[in-house]
């Protein structure tokens, strides 16, 4: 994954939101509700696709990284993908 295709941390996330520089979100399955309630009510008061990816720990460790909450994904082509199930 090149750099600059994803924003990691629910601080992140949500200002990348507001930058309107994501197009597509996963949450970790594990997430905790307030971070599930900060991160899904601006996307989806930005219409940006949600999705539900794996625990926390295998998230992040996917990312080469500590346990992740969320993932903002910036980049169209590889949010299309996660959409899409590949």
């Amino acid at each position: 994954m090149r750099a600059g295709n994803i924003v990691v941390g629910v601080a992140g996330v949500r200002a990348a939101l507001q930058r309107s520089t994501v197009v597509c979100v996963v949450l970790a399955q594990d997430a905790s509700q307030r971070t599930v309630e900060k991160v899904e009510r601006l996307a989806v008061a930005r219409r940006i696709p949600v999705l539900r990816g794996p625990a926390a720990e295998q998230l992040g460790a996917g990312l080469g990284r500590p346990p992740v909450q969320a993932v903002g994904v910036t980049d169209p082509a590889l949010a299309r993908g996660l959409t899409a199930g590949g």
